[in-house]
């Protein structure tokens, strides 16, 4: 079933974030941040089975000076457990209707380079790969 997010999930998001996607995040964090949520711009959707968050997609409205807007995927990821049962798929079907309802027929995503998995999923949704970025951070 995919529904959207709720505080409760935020225990299976930060597990996830984790372990799938080697994020070091606390659940706390994810709690807060689910609660503070602009739902005017922005969604998660979570794929729940038995009780449990197994998958999320966090979008969001993204306008630049230089393109149509889009919507952009903040993070995309399945339990290891769950995955190649069809759940990223419908995770990312919940998106791309989450933008079409919003009148955005564009959506941008970045995967880092050595997800190659990932990407062969994309591929299989539909999505082009058209550069290579660098990601930069600078911590303030």
């Amino acid at each position: 079933m995919i529904r959207e997010v709720r505080p409760e999930d935020a225990d299976d998001i930060a597990e996830i974030s984790r372990e799938d996607l080697g994020y070091p995040c606390d659940a706390e964090m994810v709690r807060a941040n689910i609660s503070g949520l602009d739902s005017s711009r922005e969604a998660v959707f979570v794929a729940e089975t038995d009780s449990s968050a197994v998958g999320y997609i966090h979008v969001e409205e993204y306008k630049t000076l230089y393109f149509e807007k889009m919507v952009n995927y903040l993070g995309v990821a399945v339990s290891n457990k769950y995955r190649r049962m069809g759940i990223g798929a419908a995770l990312i079907k919940a998106a791309e209707n989450w933008a079409v309802e919003r009148g955005i027929n564009l959506v941008r995503l970045n995967s880092g380079s050595t997800r190659t998995g990932a990407h062969e999923f994309y591929k299989r949704q539909g999505y082009d790969g058209d550069k290579m970025q660098v990601h930069f951070t600078k911590r303030l």
